[in-house]
């Protein structure tokens, strides 16, 4: 199970991530990554970054059923 510290760690060392990355490097639940993130966030240490949609070598994602399904959440540490 990873701590507060692991994450950032791993946010450190790796750069941007996304939540899931961040769980299976970890071996972690993702549920719990994600609130750790939260956390973080809330503390001032990770940004959470949205990529936008328009970045779709397709041009397909605004028009798929999902709606945003190219459109990813990275998190890194706040510099």
């Amino acid at each position: 199970m990873a701590t507060l510290v692991d994450i950032r760690n791993t946010l450190a060392l790796q750069g941007r991530l996304e939540a899931s990355q961040l769980s299976r490097q970890l071996t972690t639940p993702l549920p719990l990554v994600r609130a750790m993130l939260m956390r973080l966030e809330d503390m001032g240490k990770a940004v959470r970054i949205i990529e936008d949609a328009n970045s779709c070598l397709s041009g397909s994602c605004k028009g798929c059923p999902e709606g945003q399904s190219c459109s990813r959440e990275l998190w890194a540490l706040r510099q």
